[in-house]
């Protein structure tokens, strides 16, 4: 569905396993951030399962549904270009799946996971265990996750409004509201 189709009413968007995933993953890193203790192994299991989502959703970006490959949605420096004009000119164009800044946003929220992730492995190795400069990479890497969370849930909440969508409904449900 291009960006020009999608008008008033209910559209089908996210499948099951994108909003397991979404969802799974908020968890993993609400756990991991707010209640489990660094270096703990609960704190180290739920990074790596963190971690094992982003790579079955990179899978799925490529063999699942419409809206959740990655080709329905990268952000080209031209769908960029165009999704930013649209907003700074007070005409946002709604998109079926992932508009292009939500898009990047997605795509540097599951960079961080998976550097997390690396970062969390490397420190329990010979090499790298008790190297600060690690660790600080590691803390500095998960402050950047919650800040770019943040602004994604910001976002989806502002982008709702200026495109008339439920949003966050979208992601419970998977299917995509315009009113």
């Amino acid at each position: 569905m291009s960006p020009a189709s999608f008008h008033e009413g209910q559209h089908p968007v996210w499948d099951r396993f994108v909003r397991l995933f979404h969802w799974s993953l908020v968890a993993c890193v609400l756990l991991n951030y707010f209640l489990l203790e660094e270096g703990e192994r609960p704190h180290q299991w739920v990074g790596y399962f963190a971690a094992a989502l982003v790579s079955a959703r990179i899978v799925w970006g490529f063999v699942g549904s419409h809206h959740a490959r990655f080709a329905d949605f990268f952000p080209t420096p031209s769908r960029l270009k165009h999704h930013v004009q649209a907003l700074l000119a007070s005409r946002p164009d709604p998109h079926a799946g992932h508009n292009p800044l939500g898009a990047l946003m997605m795509l540097s929220l599951m960079s961080l996971v998976l550097a997390l992730g690396l970062t969390g492995w490397l420190q329990g190795t010979d090499t790298y265990f008790g190297e600060e400069w690690l660790q600080n990479l590691h803390k500095g890497l998960a402050n950047a996750l919650m800040l770019s969370a943040g602004l994604h849930a910001a976002a989806a909440l502002v982008m709702g409004r200026l495109e008339r969508t439920r949003l966050v409904k979208a992601m419970v449900t998977g299917i995509k509201e315009r009113y």
